[in-house]
């Protein structure tokens, strides 16, 4: 969405009421599958830069297999996310726990959800930094000189720096930060196939054997991988126990596929196609890169003392040691370098727009304070809310001191909870709300009538046991887990409290930016000519707004939500009306249903309200402004659609010259029935009946007349023979036929319906 314009001070004009006023959010822009999974793949694909490194030195050179199974299971793991986010368009980790299992099991699940994505920034910033600086430091041996940068403390100043860009960029809005996440894939993807293609040449050259099979004789933990498990020899002793291990260590490869339901919001229509696609995107993108990236590693990098040196910068090593002359792997390890720092500097963008989008849905619960979403007074963003993450971040940053291993150990607890919450909480839903689904996780079997969830199941206990198990094995990550959890519970339980003693009125409502206007046109509210207006009045029955969005192509045309604010309803005290006035909180909860539908449908509205004493002035003048084509109302509660069509006809014949025509459209509920006039000069809309009429009239003439007689020369000698008749003193006649035959149609129609 393009940035609103700064809005109009009213100082100066207290003593008159705003014509307009533009409700802008940063949820008004939607964006395209390959956009959506751009911003996933920079949190889920960044993991390459570290996963594999760390894997290894937690487990042992089996290490690829489990990141291998890892990305697999990302895939069964990304359509328990599809069929979250098919019930709930806002289908997080906090909606659907709520939904199936309480306010309490949910506050506890997006605790730990957002200590993945507090921990998600810092360490892909200091991954980035680790990179630059192994690569900077490599280049100074090369030329002689001495200097050696600190690894951690280089990184963790690179880091602060990523984390505070993306800061801005993400106070500016989401439109802009989904370009760049898709400019960063388009780098990575040129890298990715480049490593390919030239890892498989070195071993083609020099050949390679593939890591030890992921068998419990074949892995070696470290000290720090068997935590509380060190003196019990479990993890040795029973096989089982031993692989759930490893897989726990290797877990971390797919965190970010959250992200997924977080920008579900976002996701242009086809919705829930373009939802398929992008996982499908990225789990394809995700599984060659991250799981190639560790086999490539053993493979060209033999030894294992030279391949742990590089666990922090894993694929800088394995630039360095395929084949070819020195001079070409530095330029390929600088390239490795560069398309790092970008994705992973883009997994710290990730981080903050997924906090954000999960806070403003515990906020818009009434679990947050409304203060928390007050937009900006520029760009309209939820800034309180990134500020609240970035702060964090940057704390996390500087006390870990640029440590990934540290980070990496800590990141996986809330990365598995929330996963395995969600997943239960997915299913709990198929039972207590059975209904149909736009999808479901494969693999379902009934039995006598009841359907068992085997797929979503399966997915389930695995999440749970690798949760279970990694409270067991990862120290730091289940003291500092549980610490930040309880802590982050703790707020948000106590939040809610203060916020329902206070009744707050903006629970369920988003947050708008107002943008106050003297008048209305295309390039005020960002639309362009032949748009269609859809004028709102109550925000419990906006199906007509719904229809449209079902049938209209947004690229080819823009839809404006307009609601006219009848200024004689607030009487003229002795305080004048200002824009938060009009906008009270019965045209939030409006404008909040508005958008929401558009949110269900994946397309764009402009949020339009405007001030007037004849609401069928304001429509009328409103489109005569925008320029709009068409015209859609709702079906009046205390009129007939055609006494709405001719008050809109009087409207029109009041706009000031040129009146531009304009198609008015009255849909009732459901879409069934529909009344369509046109206002202005038009061609008629001519029935089969009277079509048919017409010929039949035409074929019996022309027998006589010959070719020269067309259809539109009986209308036209219809219609002099009707004036002549008028001009004769007729009128009285002519207007009584004219009253039978309308009457005749009308009860013709009443028999046909």
């Amino acid at each position: 969405m393009s940035n609103p314009a700064p809005p109009q001070t009213n100082q100066g004009k207290a003593s008159r009421v705003p014509q307009v006023v533009i409700a802008t959010t940063a949820m008004l822009s939607f964006i395209s599958f390959w956009r959506a999974g751009a911003i996933v793949l920079n949190d889920l694909a960044s993991s390459a830069y570290y996963a594999g490194g760390i894997a290894e030195k937690a487990i042992g050179p089996s290490a690829p297999w489990f990141i291998l199974a890892v990305m697999l299971f990302a895939y069964a793991v990304c359509q328990m996310y599809v069929e979250s986010c098919s019930m709930f368009v806002r289908g997080g980790v906090y909606r659907v726990v709520k939904e199936a299992m309480g306010g309490t099991l949910a506050k506890f699940s997006v605790s730990a959800l957002m200590f993945d994505y507090i921990l998600t920034g810092p360490i892909s910033g200091v991954s980035a930094g680790l990179y630059l600086t192994g690569f900077l430091n490599e280049l100074l041996h090369y030329a002689g000189i001495r200097t050696v940068l600190p690894a951690n403390t280089t990184a963790a100043v690179f880091a602060v720096c990523v984390t505070l860009y993306f800061w801005w960029q993400n106070i500016k809005g989401i439109g802009e930060s989904s370009e760049k996440a898709s400019r960063i894939m388009h780098f990575t993807t040129v890298m990715v196939v480049l490593m390919i293609g030239w890892c498989g040449y070195t071993l083609w050259t020099r050949g390679g054997h593939l890591p030890p099979w992921p068998r419990p004789s074949n892995l070696h933990f470290s000290v720090e991988a068997q935590g509380w498990l060190l003196h019990s020899q479990l993890a040795q002793m029973i096989g089982v126990i031993g692989i759930m291990v490893a897989f726990g260590h290797s877990v971390l490869a797919m965190s970010g596929l959250e992200t997924l339901a977080q920008v579900y919001r976002e996701i242009e229509s086809p919705k829930l196609p373009n939802l398929k696609k992008t996982a499908f995107v990225v789990f394809v993108y995700s599984m060659l890169f991250t799981s190639l990236v560790s086999f490539f590693a053993f493979m060209i990098i033999p030894d294992q003392q030279t391949r742990l040196s590089f666990s922090d910068n894993l694929i800088g090593g394995l630039a360095m040691n395929v084949a070819g002359p020195l001079a070409l792997r530095l330029a390929f390890h600088a390239f490795v370098v560069v398309v790092g720092v970008m994705i992973l500097a883009g997994a710290v963008n990730t981080a903050i727009v997924g906090s954000n989008g999960v806070l403003n849905r515990v906020s818009e619960d009434g679990v947050l304070a409304p203060w928390f979403r007050q937009p900006h007074a520029r760009f309209g963003t939820s800034h309180r809310i990134i500020n609240l993450v970035v702060a964090l971040q940057l704390l996390t940053i500087i006390l870990s001191r640029g440590n990934v291993i540290l980070l990496g150990e800590a990141y996986a607890f809330g990365v598995i909870w929330s996963f395995a919450m969600k997943s239960l909480a997915v299913l709990v839903l198929r039972y207590t709300e059975p209904g149909p689904r736009q999808f479901r996780v494969p693999f379902n079997l009934k039995l006598d009538g009841l359907e068992l969830p085997v797929g979503l199941a399966l997915i389930t206990l695995t999440l749970f046991a690798t949760a279970i198990i990694n409270l067991f094995t990862k120290e730091i990550a289940t003291i500092s887990g549980v610490a930040f959890t309880l802590v982050f519970f703790a707020i948000f339980t106590s939040s809610e409290k203060v916020a329902h003693r206070r009744g707050s009125p903006h629970a369920e409502m988003d947050e708008f930016h107002l943008d106050s206007r003297d008048a209305i046109a295309p390039q005020t509210v960002g639309v362009r000519p032949g748009n269609v207006l859809v004028p709102i009045r109550d925000y419990n029955t906006l199906y007509n707004l719904e229809d449209v969005l079902r049938r209209v192509d947004c690229h080819k045309q823009d839809v404006v939500v307009l609601h006219a604010y009848q200024v004689m309803r607030a009487g003229s005290g002795e305080h004048p009306l200002t824009a938060e006035h009009l906008f009270a909180s019965t045209e939030q909860q409006m404008f909040t249903n508005a958008l929401k539908i558009a949110e269900r449908n994946g397309k764009s509205v402009k949020l339009v309200l405007v001030a007037a004493t004849d609401v069928w002035d304001a429509v009328l003048r409103s489109a005569q402004a925008l320029e709009s084509s068409d015209i859609v109302l709702g079906l009046s509660p205390k009129m007939t659609a055609a006494e709405e069509a001719r008050l809109a006809g009087l409207a029109w014949e009041r706009l000031p010259s040129p009146r531009p025509p304009l198609t008015l459209e009255v849909r009732s509920p459901g879409g069934g029935k529909e009344y369509v006039s046109y206002l202005g000069p038009h061609a008629p809309r001519l029935t089969q009946k009277e079509i048919d009429l017409l010929h039949s009239i035409w074929l019996d003439f022309s027998n006589e007349i010959g070719c020269e007689l067309h259809h539109h020369d009986i209308v036209h000698f219809a219609l002099e023979e009707l004036l002549k008749e008028l001009d004769e003193g007729k009128r009285a006649e002519v207007l009584e036929r004219l009253k039978a035959h309308v009457k005749e149609i009308q009860l013709r129609r009443a028999n046909t319906s």
